[in-house]
């Protein structure tokens, strides 16, 4: 039967790599498989009912994620996001936004507003459902759009490498805050103002967006840490 929301399970015999992918990505976003936790591909195996052959297809497609992190001698883990590793990912992530901003800026048309609408209204509807999991997918997806519009390859490229780490924070994040996903509210000024004439303002508003809430989320894993 297909793997259960927010766990592991056998999965219905069909597409297996992609469905291993989403079930552990879910696994991993909802805290059933904790930061650090080991991956035993034996037992997974074992729990989803295939091969090693897709299972170790999938486990590279979220090493390369950076969801999972395989160490010499000690074996597959899923990633634990540092304190550290959090404030250099928001530094360098607010300079990467407002970068792909600027070079895209002259160049967006109906095409990029229609996407851009689309991809909010998706994340909205992740939102209104309370599917946590999903929500942290589509606010990554909203927020990739100008990357992937900007025509920038490199950008696209360092963009992608931390994604994985990205669902990790806000998956914290949302915890520290003791809810379900992002605020509906939370883009709305975001998408306002990609869609209109003021880039300053634009720009204001993305680093103001990064640092939103930080702080609560930042004591939160600074217990977390201190309980290791």
């Amino acid at each position: 039967m297909p793997a259960k929301k927010g766990g592991l399970g056998q999965l219905a015999r069909r597409t297996f790599r992609e469905q291993i992918v989403e079930a552990l990505r879910t696994s991993i976003i909802s805290g059933v498989l904790p930061p650090g936790a080991q991956i035993v591909e034996s037992e997974m195996a074992l729990t989803f009912g295939v091969s090693r052959g897709p299972l170790r297809e999938a486990l590279g497609d979220l090493i390369k994620e950076g969801l999972l992190v395989t160490v010499p001698y000690t074996g597959t883990h899923v990633v634990d996001l540092s304190l550290d590793e959090v404030n250099e990912i928001f530094s360098l992530r607010t300079e990467l936004e407002i970068f792909a901003f600027r070079q895209v800026w002259e160049n967006r048309d109906e095409a990029y507003f229609a996407e851009l609408n689309a991809r909010h209204d998706r994340l909205l509807a992740s939102i209104a459902s309370g599917d946590d999991e999903s929500s942290i997918v589509d606010e990554l997806g909203l927020h990739s759009h100008v990357y992937e519009a900007c025509g920038h390859s490199l950008l696209l490229s360092v963009w992608n490498g931390l994604r994985g780490k990205l669902q990790l924070y806000w998956a914290a994040h949302h915890r520290a805050h003791g809810r379900r996903g992002p605020l509906p509210e939370g883009h709305k000024r975001y998408v306002e103002l990609a869609q209109g004439d003021d880039l300053d303002a634009m720009i204001e508003e993305i680093r103001d967006h990064m640092v939103r809430g930080f702080s609560k989320t930042e004591t939160f894993l600074r217990a977390r840490e201190n309980l290791k």
